[in-house]
């Protein structure tokens, strides 16, 4: 059953080509299951989300972050009486738009798009892969996905402005996105804030110590968890304690969004459109906690000295094939070179970089930059 407040797939603004319905999938069905089978989906596996292979393949990656954030806002969906099957197709699309290196990445493409007078944002990118990007369909160009899913791929995560966006001004920027948009950026957070954590811990670089001295509500969980398994292996008392850490989050992300909706007397989406903030959000305590944990994460990992010389050559390869394809375009692809007669040639590197997968990337790398080097200093 539907709450009174979330989005009915009967009363969607609809597609921007019109389709026949599908016999037996709804329009936020087939929106997911076209989001599964895009190129841009499947080149997730190779994208970095905090580790590289180096250290281990066993450790997330772009496309199993994506899973497991698509897993948690399932069950908060759920639990609100939202649209589960919105909310997947938007928890799988949520990272469409991230080019290869994980945020060292989108933090160098930003940068060299900046010295050409633009920027690079990866909602924003995600819209242009959907739109545009994949093709997979004779009767339109790319996904022809539902506006209320093109809608949450933009609004997600931040509010645009429409002066300072007015390409984007179909998506109603001077309004709130519906509740299966806001959770996803919650649910995100959740995702990576306990993920991280694991897969620092298994790389050796977070100490169980270090985390209980950084993390007050890790510690506190761990002190419940030791008593009730003395003699279990550390990991597994571990893994206790971080599913603690999971379940009090989403808790209180339900329980604090209820209360959010009674108090805002919300009774339909155009009410939660209308209203001057986001609903979807965790008590005052818990996102003091949330953000003790993600300070803690970019002090202690992000930012750690062991990651530090792969960000840096994560910057170093992308700026470096940026300034080789905006000085040679002629060795860019040939569907690139003629989108180039169509839009700047810095969007276009841009683009084509961003939808590279980390192994590709540097593939292109050798071949272009170091190759080049070679015969300069021969």
């Amino acid at each position: 059953m539907l709450a009174a407040y979330a989005v009915r797939v009967e009363d969607s603004r609809g597609r921007r080509y019109p389709e026949p319905t599908h016999p037996y999938r709804n329009d936020f069905e087939r929106d997911r299951d076209r989001v599964i089978h895009a190129r841009a989906f499947r080149r997730l596996n190779d994208k970095t989300q905090v580790f590289t292979r180096r250290y281990s393949d066993h450790f997330r990656n772009r496309l199993t972050h994506t899973l497991e954030v698509a897993q948690i806002a399932r069950t908060i969906a759920a639990q609100l009486g939202l649209n589960v099957d919105l909310v997947e197709a938007l928890a799988l699309a949520h990272d469409l738009g991230h080019p290869p290196f994980g945020h060292a990445g989108e933090k160098a493409l930003d940068a060299v798009m900046r010295e050409h007078g633009s920027s690079f944002d990866h909602n924003l990118h995600a819209l242009r892969i959907v739109e545009d990007f994949e093709q997979r369909y004779a009767s339109f160009p790319g996904l022809n996905l539902t506006f209320e899913v093109r809608e949450g791929i933009v609004k997600h995560s931040r509010d645009y402005s429409a002066a300072e966006f007015p390409e984007l001004a179909e998506y109603l920027l001077e309004q709130r996105p519906p509740l299966e948009a806001q959770l996803i950026d919650l649910a995100d957070e959740i995702a990576y804030d306990t993920a991280d954590l694991d897969d620092g811990y298994e790389a050796h670089l977070l100490q169980l110590d270090e985390i209980c001295g950084g993390v007050p509500l890790f510690a506190g969980f761990l002190g419940e968890v030791n008593p009730v398994f003395p003699h279990a292996p550390e990991k597994l008392r571990f893994n206790e304690t971080l599913k603690r850490m999971l379940n009090r989050f989403v808790d209180d992300l339900i329980r604090n969004t209820q209360k959010n909706i009674r108090e805002a007397k919300i009774g339909s989406v155009e009410d939660v459109r209308r209203h001057p903030r986001r609903l979807v959000s965790f008590s005052t305590e818990v996102e003091k906690e949330r953000g003790t944990t993600k300070e803690f994460l970019y002090a202690k990992l992000y930012f750690s000295a062991a990651l530090q010389p792969e960000k840096e050559d994560a910057e170093r390869v992308i700026r470096d094939l940026f300034g080789f394809w905006m000085a040679h375009p002629e060795s860019l692809p040939s569907a690139y070179q003629h989108k180039a007669h169509r839009e700047p040639l810095a969007r276009v590197v841009c683009d084509y970089i961003a939808g590279m997968t980390d192994n590709y990337i540097y593939e292109q790398y050798d071949k272009h930059v170091v190759q080049t080097e070679k015969h300069r200093t021969a």
